[in-house]
């Protein structure tokens, strides 16, 4: 990934370095499987153990002549270690160590994007507990409909994150097995025993069965739950997005001092940070599209699925990294303009209210099909006017033959909808 979407926690997992170490891990704990059944010297395991050093420079350079990245660094394992590197890499075949590592590599990349998830549970939190009372139009289609408030459209995003965090727990949990069983899963030259023994000490669970591989259905449930979590951060960067719009303008990104909006307009202020993350998303997606691709691989294994895991490995983690990063920036620094969330309310003249009378029509004994096609008509006259809805109403002798004046005051009081909205965010926030 490009140094402009990446983060220095996630690219130091994914560095050839931290690749290298966890092959070696694996290594190491198979080693010490085999000496805790007596099949090689506890002596030479310690000493295995004390002198394993690579060279990422050395094992490239090897790689270029051999063609063979495993070979490449066991080879310049070897070096490190003296006689005793005859006993790196029993019994074991390349994807003992590849599809294990991978494993390792997945699970610290998955809890360093769930450690920025919870943050933004945190944050999304206080806000939906700050803005809960805080009126706002509410739009379906893009056209006014009702009024809510901004805690609860906080809290729904509130929500939706937690999802994604579960589905991210589980996809952690799903990837943290492990596979020591030899050329096609039938332990030839190893023992379920040393399979057992080394995962446990990789923190990790020994796969029921294997091929030469995990299977990859294993890996897609990874990249599905990065691409849930993508998608979650596109529709709260959309909605924001739709939010700045100048006519608009209910909230606003952080805009840094010294920031500049357009090379050509000195007035612009985009919301450059949501659209940044609706692109990105895109990629999150269409990754995990090639994860699924590698899940039909030929009979016991064939190397298709390498060179793409290589690419979305890395690219997805960080990419992913990268987004919860920039969007609780975005998010603990989001401008909100409560006036312009009040002052879109009544934009439309009251009409938003016409389901509140619709139905205290209803409840005075008016038929729903009279009511509807009363309030319809009124509620045009308004929109067509611009004139005011409530006005209209109380000037309607149909309407004024089934309702009292308080009665319609009523139906123009959204401050009832706070309760409600308290109870749904405290159902969120416990959940």
């Amino acid at each position: 990934m490009i140094n402009r979407y990446s983060t220095k926690e996630m690219e130091s997992i994914w560095s050839d370095s931290n690749k290298y170490q966890k092959w070696l891990d694996v290594e190491i704990a198979v080693c010490e499987a085999w000496s805790y059944y007596g099949f090689i010297p506890k002596k030479s395991y310690l000493r295995i153990k004390k002198d394993s050093k690579f060279n990422v420079k050395e094992i490239d350079k090897l790689e270029k002549v051999i063609k063979h990245d495993v070979i490449a660094f066991t080879t310049n394992l070897a070096k490190s270690i003296g006689e005793d590197s005859r006993f790196v890499h029993l019994g074991l075949t390349s994807s003992d160590i590849l599809d294990t590592s991978l494993s390792l590599l997945l699970v610290e990349s998955g809890n360093l994007i769930k450690k920025e998830i919870n943050k933004t549970v945190r944050i999304l939190t206080k806000l939906s507990k700050r803005y809960i009372r805080t009126p706002i139009m509410g739009r379906s289609h893009g056209i006014h409909a009702e009024v809510t408030t901004f805690g609860l459209v906080l809290a729904n995003w509130l929500d939706e994150i937690k999802r994604a965090e579960s589905r991210l727990k589980n996809a952690i949990d799903a990837c943290s097995i492990g596979k020591i069983s030899g050329a096609v899963g039938t332990y030839s030259n190893v023992l379920p025993e040393i399979e057992l023994r080394a995962c446990k000490k990789l923190k990790l669970k020994p796969a029921k069965i294997s091929s030469q591989i995990i299977n990859r259905d294993i890996h897609a449930e990874y990249f599905t739950a990065l691409s849930f979590i993508a998608s979650s951060i596109e529709r709260i960067s959309i909605q924001i997005r739709h939010m700045q719009r100048t006519e608009v303008l209910e909230v606003e990104e952080p805009f840094s001092k010294g920031q500049k909006g357009s090379s050509a307009m000195p007035h612009k202020r985009n919301p450059i940070l949501s659209e940044n993350l609706s692109g990105l998303s895109r990629v999150v997606r269409s990754n995990t599209i090639a994860s699924f691709e590698n899940i039909p691989l030929w009979h016991e294994r064939d190397i298709s699925h390498s060179s793409v895991e290589r690419v979305i490995g890395p690219d997805s983690s960080i990419l992913s990294h990268f987004m919860l990063t920039r969007m609780n920036y975005m998010l603990d620094n989001l401008n909100v303009y409560k006036e312009n969330m009040l002052s879109n309310i009544w934009k439309t003249n009251g009409v938003i209210f016409s389901q509140n009378i619709l139905v205290k029509l209803i409840q005075k004994g008016l038929s729903r099909e009279d009511s509807y096609k009363i309030v319809q008509d009124l509620a045009f006259v308004s929109w067509k006017s611009k004139k005011d809805f409530k006005k209209i109403l109380l000037s309607d002798t149909r309407v004024m033959k089934k309702l009292s004046k308080k009665d319609i005051q009523e139906c123009f009081d959204f401050k009832n909808l706070f309760k409600n909205a308290e109870l749904i965010l405290k159902r969120v926030v416990k959940s």
